[in-house]
């Protein structure tokens, strides 16, 4: 065992739905991490727990006609279920909902109250007068503000992408009992981030993050943090805060502080020193995966919380992208929001774990699940070249050689190839390389099938006085192979136990304490992996289709209803279109999806917020032109107030176009 001490954990899923495969893609690259690390002799844990506080999580409840706390053990059941399957191998999988969790919650929130951390103030909310209840912004719908689209949250609109307060949306209603919300004043409890700034500074430039995470943290501590609502009203699903009756955690709070109460939990069965891992000072390492929608909570909220309440911040945080299908969003529609449960009952998860490490690097790029390539993929490296590699050779050994393998190793140089390798690859596993990592195993799988097509075993058997090379040969091949299973055990440890019991012999530790099994008496083989079944990945879509039936209201038809009212020519006519040249572009703090532009319409600037940030990044912007209208009424909005609209065309997401004007057109050009 090395000296080196490991906590890892994933992301918590949220208790009020199924696991599905975009989840999967944190989990899969998780396990794979610390299956590597245990391999290689460290000691390491990987802990997680079910998120399970929150409105939804009451909500989903009451509408089921059971306690929450009988829907979060119903769920968690089924999301370790899942996990399991796919053989994500938690040292322990816990709760937010449990004493470890309310213990931690509490001694934080007091250690940062004592630290003059936190502070109250009244604010002013949507209140539902049937429910008695305060209403997040996700729970209150109405017409956008902007473009009069209906049944749009409280947040921002999914139609023109404008952000705005609950508070201006038109025809608002509640989205629990249908009723208008009204106003109602509370306290409320905030974490004074801004406290942490220079702290966050230094801790978000000392090498935890990656590049990318770093940049954009950076421009959120130069637009200035702001204080954290951390309370909730009642009723509330949650912990109460210890000296406010009546006001509940709000669930992001308690989340992350759940990796702590896992790992007491793991603590506390196993005779483990919780201190050792999440003391100041403490030299142990501490890793969080999480998806990069996430990453404020993650690399700010929490690194100051933990400093403020005399923990240990985390070694480093590993931000992934997230997952598309076939290109795109995973829909309903298609056939392609496909659940973890839905893939299991039609495909080896082994298929997917080995697919999404063969895409998988340290950056945050999304990544693509394109059926056709996965199939194509798995079937070319996992059962044409390695599986392949066993099958070719056992059978000789088998019928020939009573499962004995030759008592000597015939090519040692090429075994010592294959060894040589393990630093690469272990490198390549190590920063979560791991695309690169499953070339060079596939590289080797490559050399070790081109040595069997060399030696022709086949034409070997069928020769007089050859039985002794034929021995060697196909014994060789099982050794190159068993050397690919120990590398691939990260990624496909299913595959790996199964070749153990075929060649009859653990793959333990790490490839470059193997040695050539020579004068072994192996097992029967059986097939290890088959081909990825096409008919079956058109049921899992078509499943997929089924299960948005079964669960969603059947929309009604409706005949066709503008957003907005119909306009005449002569209306549109008064619209002033202007070529603008974008000066200067910029976050928003708090925004999802808007970047504040500065753009020169010819005689005057203009400041406008535009919902383009998917698809843009702010530097990309400055010096381009795009197309305005200017003679819009301004708009004031929470972030400011908005002089115009910029005019973009696309499906959304990535895809959102500006205008392209021709060479030549200069700001302030009218367009008719």
């Amino acid at each position: 065992m090395s000296d080196r001490k490991i906590l890892v954990t994933s992301a918590l899923p949220y208790a009020n739905g199924p696991i599905h495969i975009g989840h999967m893609l944190e989990y899969i690259q998780t396990d794979t991490w610390v299956r590597f690390q245990k391999q290689r002799g460290h000691r390491c844990y990987l802990v997680c727990a079910d998120d399970t506080h929150g409105t939804p999580i009451m909500l989903k409840a009451d509408r089921e006609g059971i306690s929450p706390e009988q829907l979060i053990a119903q769920v968690g059941k089924e999301h370790l279920l899942d996990f399991t399957e796919f053989g994500i191998a938690f040292d322990n999988y816990h709760s937010t909902h449990s004493e470890e969790n309310k213990l931690f919650s509490s001694l934080i929130y007091e250690r940062l109250r004592d630290g003059g951390h936190i502070s109250s103030r009244t604010i002013t909310q949507a209140y539902d007068p049937v429910k008695a209840m305060f209403l997040p912004d996700r729970f209150i719908k109405g017409d956008c503000p902007n473009c009069g689209a209906a049944e749009q949250y409280g947040d921002g609109c999914e139609v023109c992408g404008a952000t705005y307060s609950p508070t201006e949306l038109k025809n608002a209603v509640s989205a629990i009992s249908g009723e208008k919300p009204v106003e109602k004043d509370s306290v409320h409890y905030f974490f004074n981030l801004a406290d942490f700034t220079e702290m966050l500074r230094a801790w978000t430039n000392a090498g935890h993050l990656q590049a990318e995470v770093r940049n954009k943290l950076a421009e959120w501590l130069e637009g200035g943090l702001q204080q954290w609502d951390i309370s909730r009203d009642a009723p509330y699903f949650g912990f109460e805060i210890p000296d406010a009756p009546g006001k509940y955690f709000y669930v992001w709070l308690d989340a992350p502080i759940g990796y702590m109460a896992s790992f007491k939990n793991l603590c506390t069965r196993q005779g483990l020193d919780f201190d050792e891992f999440w003391a100041t000072g403490s030299d142990a390492e501490l890793y969080h995966f999480i998806g990069k929608d996430i990453i404020y909570f993650h690399a700010l909220f929490w690194p100051a919380m933990l400093s403020g309440a005399d923990f240990r911040t985390p070694s480093a945080i590993f931000a992934h992208g997230f997952l598309t299908v076939n290109g795109e969003k995973m829909s309903k529609s298609r056939g392609t929001f496909i659940k973890a449960r839905t893939y299991l009952d039609h495909l080896n998860p082994e298929y997917l774990r080995y697919y999404f490490a063969a895409k998988l690097s340290a950056g945050v790029d999304d990544i693509d699940l394109n059926f056709d390539d996965f199939s194509q993929r798995v079937n070319s490296d996992m059962v044409g070249k390695v599986v392949n590699i066993a099958s070719r050779c056992s059978g000789f050994i088998s019928k020939r050689f009573a499962n004995v393998l030759s008592a000597n190793c015939s090519e040692p140089a090429l075994f010592q190839d294959f060894i040589n390798a393990n630093a690469t690859i272990a490198e390549f596993y190590e920063s979560r390389e791991f695309g690169k990592a499953m070339r060079e195993i596939m590289a080797l799988a490559d050399k070790a099938n081109q040595y069997i097509d060399e030696k022709k075993p086949w034409l070997l058997a069928k020769e007089d006085g050859k039985d002794s090379e034929l021995h060697e040969v196909c014994s060789m091949g099982l050794n190159l192979f068993r050397l690919l299973a120990a590398y691939l055990k990260p990624v496909t440890p299913a595959l790996a136990k199964n070749a153990e019991h075929f060649l009859n012999s653990p793959i333990d530790g790490w490839v470059d304490q193997l040695q050539p099994l020579t004068g072994h008496t192996i097992n029967d083989f059986s097939p290890l992996m088959t081909r990825v079944d096409a008919d079956k990945i058109a049921v899992i879509i078509e499943a997929s289709k089924e299960n948005l039936e079964k669960t969603a209201d059947k929309p009604k038809e409706k005949k066709f209803e503008p957003i907005a009212p119909v306009i005449e020519l002569d209306d549109f006519a008064r619209l002033d279109l202007r070529i603008a040249k974008i000066i200067k572009a910029d976050h928003v703090e708090g925004a999802d999806k808007l970047l504040q532009l500065t753009v020169d319409i010819g005689d005057e600037t203009r400041n406008i917020f535009a919902g383009i940030k998917s698809a843009y990044a702010p530097e990309d912007l400055e010096g381009k032109l795009t197309l305005v209208i200017v003679n819009l009424a301004p708009r004031k909005m929470r972030f400011g107030l908005s002089e115009g609209m910029v005019l973009a065309a696309g499906p959304g997401g990535k895809d959102i176009w500006l205008l392209s004007p021709d060479e030549g057109a200069v700001p302030g050009m009218r367009v008719k």
